[in-house]
């Protein structure tokens, strides 16, 4: 059973990712909730709005205990500001549950997002993948030991660390079921 974190953000185009490729899923809204699911996606959304929901729920040490129990964690967009080490544009405070350091609303404003084509790679055969970015953070710095899986011009997209997946950009509000499979299987594992 896959997790999506239902405090902010569109949860629910997770939940039909996870529908297409046959995999249950529920939202997750209270921590206590974390001991029902074998791992959690944690969708974009307003970074702010969600560390304010986080905090008044109390989620921040459930999440780190979560993750140090070896759970996978995918994060996409706001998710991942919160899931990186290092956060600037402006900083703020974050789980650090993956070693890079990103630049919120680094692609623009909302009326900079875009849609683009970027290369993932992360089955050795790479190929094209649709990309949807809105207010999306760029990652500045990956750290030794932190996998880039997918690419957009220079840029790292897609990272992976142990059990932590990140995306910059929006995979959900694609056809595309690359990403969302490569973390069931990281859950099946």
């Amino acid at each position: 059973m896959i997790g999506i974190l239902g405090l902010q953000g569109d949860y629910a185009a997770h939940g039909k990712m996870l529908d297409a490729l046959a995999v249950e899923s529920r939202v997750v809204k209270k921590p206590d909730q974390l001991s029902t699911v074998d791992g959690l996606i944690f969708p974009g959304g307003e970074s702010t709005t969600l560390i304010k929901l986080m905090d008044s729920w109390e989620f921040w040490a459930p999440l780190r205990d979560f993750a140090a129990d070896g759970n996978p964690i995918f994060g996409t967009c706001a998710g991942m500001i919160l899931l990186a080490q290092g956060v600037s544009n402006p900083s703020q405070k974050s789980l650090g549950l993956i070693d890079i350091d990103v630049e919120r609303n680094s692609y623009g404003r909302q009326v900079d997002s875009f849609e683009g084509t970027g290369v993932w790679a992360a089955d050795g055969q790479p190929r094209s993948l649709p990309m949807i970015f809105i207010r999306a953070p760029r990652i500045a710095r990956l750290g030794d030991g932190v996998a880039a899986l997918a690419t957009c011009g220079d840029d790292v997209v897609v990272a992976r660390q142990g059990q932590v997946l990140v995306a910059s950009f929006h995979p959900e509000l694609t056809s595309d079921l690359s990403i969302h499979r490569y973390f069931v299987d990281m859950v099946g594992r």
